[in-house]
């Protein structure tokens, strides 16, 4: 069995992980340039933890200036096998109001600025992502959430945009009758990388606003955005602790496979394959591409 590493992506309002004990700051160079910052290495119940700021200390990073790629490289290469992204977002819902915390199980990728794969000329992969999220991490985290007194909402569709502006009305409007849940920035194509690195993904979407769509409510403003995450940001460490302490120590194999999602990806001949990018793939890709 594998020891399980479970890994936190903090998203808007989620700089630092309370309770983290026995911490040690990493700075990882990897091939796909500079991560967010530090990886804060440590645990909390005895359970191995990497906490990793998405915009940096001080929201540094805007979600298209972020290096999803070497984020997930930096995750990979401290070990981590199971995923959790905790990330601001806007609601659709009537019955999804600020401070909701939502397990979406499906997402639409509507980014067009950033670099989405680890593989590409050289070495061409194709992953499946028909189902996104773990659902064996969403079954820990609704557990979890149940035992902290947290509620939560167990499914929904994660649109993301590029930002970072926010929505228009038209596009308000659009994604609402098409029945998406929530909006983001961030977990594109950060689900799309944790899949090609292997790694078991699940996101809990934080509500602060209606978007732009609600008759009855304003269009969103930073100001507005800030006053729910700070409640967000406190029920979402409480909820990472219970996480932890509950949280199996061995990986748990994933039902729909996405710890081995490069099993049948990679489709260029191994003689056709660039030797430089097979050194980048080193982290991500090195289970498979080492049997080569």
């Amino acid at each position: 069995m594998t020891k399980a590493i479970l890994g936190i992506i903090g998203g808007s309002g989620i700089y630092d992980l309370p309770g983290l004990q026995n911490v040690r700051e990493e700075a990882i160079k990897g091939p796909w340039g500079d991560p967010s910052g530090p990886l804060r290495i440590g645990e909390i119940a005895g359970l191995p933890i990497v906490f990793l700021p998405r915009h940096d200390k001080g929201h540094r990073l805007s979600p298209s200036d972020i290096n999803y790629r070497a984020n997930i490289d930096a995750l990979k290469r401290a070990g981590v096998t199971d995923l959790i992204s905790l990330s601001a977002c806007g609601s659709f819902k009537e019955d999804l109001p600020p401070g909701t915390f939502v397990l979406v199980d499906q997402f639409v990728d509507r980014t067009h600025k950033r670099e989405s794969s680890f593989f590409g000329k050289g070495c061409v992969a194709h992953v499946s992502m028909a189902h996104p999220v773990s659902p064996r991490l969403r079954i820990h985290l609704a557990a979890a959430a149940d035992a902290a007194g947290i509620a939560i909402v167990r499914d929904g569709t994660y649109v993301c945009m590029e930002g970072p502006q926010f929505s228009s009305y038209a596009e308000s409007i659009t994604y609402k009758q098409l029945g998406y849940s929530v909006i983001g920035m961030t977990n594109m194509p950060e689900a799309k990388l944790a899949r090609e690195a292997e790694i078991c993904y699940a996101t809990v979407s934080m509500v602060t606003d209606y978007d732009c769509w609600h008759p009855d409510h304003d269009a969103v403003t930073v100001q507005d955005v800030i006053r729910v995450l700070v409640g967000n940001a406190e029920k979402a460490k409480t909820l990472v602790a219970q996480l932890a302490r509950d949280f199996p120590r061995e990986h748990e194999a994933c039902p729909i496979g996405s710890d081995r999602a490069l099993d049948t990806a990679i489709i260029t001949a191994p003689e056709f394959r660039d030797p430089a990018l097979l050194e980048k793939l080193d982290a991500v890709a090195s289970r498979v591409l080492g049997k080569a």
